[in-house]
């Protein structure tokens, strides 16, 4: 039972992590950012890359968000930018991406599935069990950037710039606030945090072109439900991660992938507002 309690407290710390970036872009931008997937897999492939130059593990997500950083800056300038008054077209354009970055992660490293190194090895003794001490960093990591996310948010000139954008982008603008440089900000964070969580689920999984779908999928899904509140990113990657873990260990790991997708759709049916505030 205490190994089933750390697994869903773990695991929703790894939701959040792996989502937080997306959210960040969705509640600034209005747009769902489908390229997050392929920033993800970026970010496994800087990790794998760490590896096979034998540099030290602990680099992997620095240098993974190094160039989620540049590459997150590109697009942002390149293709986002144009098509922010047309959001689906800039959806689309996002998967695109996704679909591009893919095919060439398979030009430069093929369709293998390839393992990176982690971190930190074993189990540490909690709560009368032994559990992976990876895990129990990974939520850590995600009580951190939850934490600097909102301080950053409440407490900085920017975060203020970008709150004010959210709720109401041409009062924001008339108040003299540059939302082109709030966006291009935005963009660029939410990608280099995207990469950064690529690197650090790595050494949880394999590595392969497409990792990056199911994880945007769960992403998605959760972001769908959570609005633009970091506390109800929290509350739905606990719950309805907390739900795939039980599925996954009572019924069929098939049927927790599913969990996700299926309760947040049931979900939205029920309560539009999902765990935000309606």
């Amino acid at each position: 039972m205490t190994d089933l309690l750390l697994d869903i407290l773990t695991t929703a710390g790894i939701l959040f992590v792996v989502a937080v970036g997306l959210l960040i872009v969705f509640g600034v931008l209005k747009i769902i950012n489908f390229a997050h997937g392929g920033f993800l897999t970026l970010g496994g492939y800087a990790a794998l890359i760490v590896t096979e130059l034998n540099w030290s593990p602990w680099l992997a997500a620095p240098v993974a968000l190094v160039i989620g950083l540049l590459l997150g800056a590109a697009v942002e300038r390149l293709i986002v930018r144009p098509l922010y008054s047309r959001p689906l077209d800039a959806i689309l354009a996002t998967w695109g991406l996704s679909i591009v970055v893919v095919q060439l992660i398979t030009i430069g490293f093929g369709r293998s599935t390839q393992f990176v190194l982690s971190p930190v090895q074993g189990a540490v003794p909690l709560l009368g069990t032994s559990y992976s001490l990876y895990r129990l960093i990974m939520l850590i990591v995600a009580l951190v950037l939850g934490g600097l996310i909102g301080v950053v948010m409440q407490g900085t000139r920017l975060g203020l710039a970008a709150r004010a954008v959210i709720m109401n982008e041409t009062l924001a603008q008339s108040l003299g606030i540059n939302s082109e440089l709030v966006r291009f900000a935005t963009f660029s964070v939410g990608a280099g945090i995207a990469t950064v969580a690529g690197a650090l689920i790595t050494p949880l999984l394999s590595i392969d072109p497409l990792m990056g779908l199911p994880w945007l999928l769960n992403a998605f899904m959760l972001v769908m439900v959570s609005g633009t509140s970091l506390i109800s990113l929290a509350a739905a990657s606990l719950v309805l991660g907390g739900a795939q873990v039980v599925v996954s260990t009572y019924s069929s790991p098939v049927l927790g992938a599913l969990t996700i997708v299926v309760l947040a759709a049931v979900l939205l049916r029920i309560r539009p507002a999902g765990f935000a505030r309606a």
